[in-house]
């Protein structure tokens, strides 16, 4: 199985920890293995996404104040590939058949990107490209890699989980 990981990118703690949070969550929900941010320590969103795992299950990690570059270098000496989504990249469905089956680092930012990222990626991938959030684009290429099985994920040592249902709301809860 392989493995996908988020890097974010300029998280920027009092202004992006709310975007930042959402990110992580898309993440978990959409079936990548973990998140780290990238340069800045974050133990508040640490924090709560920790507790969304705890609670609402696992795998899934989260690290933060990790170099960048570092990660990106590491990446692709393990073999894996990096892939920077941006409004600027290739359209999404043209490079999907390149991505089959291999450990991915996707990144993604928060604010403007060094033009280092665009030359170390191993491709550039636009979910569209007109601006748009960086959730939106990570929900949208998890999908598509996954084909909509991430869906229908089930997590281990959850303590609440929802019961789908047409009207009201069930909870169950394993204390």
């Amino acid at each position: 199985m392989s493995k996908i990981v988020v890097l974010r990118m300029g998280h920027r703690p009092q202004r992006d920890k709310r975007v930042t949070t959402h990110v992580a969550l898309v993440a978990r929900a959409f079936g990548a293995d973990g998140i780290i941010l990238a340069d800045v320590q974050d133990r508040g969103v640490e924090r709560s996404v920790r507790k969304v795992v705890e609670l609402w299950g696992e795998p899934f990690f989260i690290r933060s104040g990790e170099p960048w570059r570092r990660v990106v270098e590491d990446w692709h000496a393990s073999d894996g590939l990096v892939v920077h989504l941006t409004m600027y990249g290739l359209p999404v469905d043209e490079v999907l058949p390149n991505l089959a089956g291999k450990d991915l680092l996707l990144v993604i930012g928060a604010e403007k990107m060094p033009s280092e990222v665009f030359d170390l990626a191993d491709f550039n991938v636009g979910v569209g490209n007109q601006p748009h959030s960086e959730v939106a684009a990570l929900a949208v290429i998890l999908d598509r890699i996954f084909k909509g099985s991430e869906l229908k994920k089930e997590f281990k040592k959850w303590r609440l989980r929802i019961i789908p249902r047409n009207k009201g709301k069930k909870v169950e809860k394993k204390l």
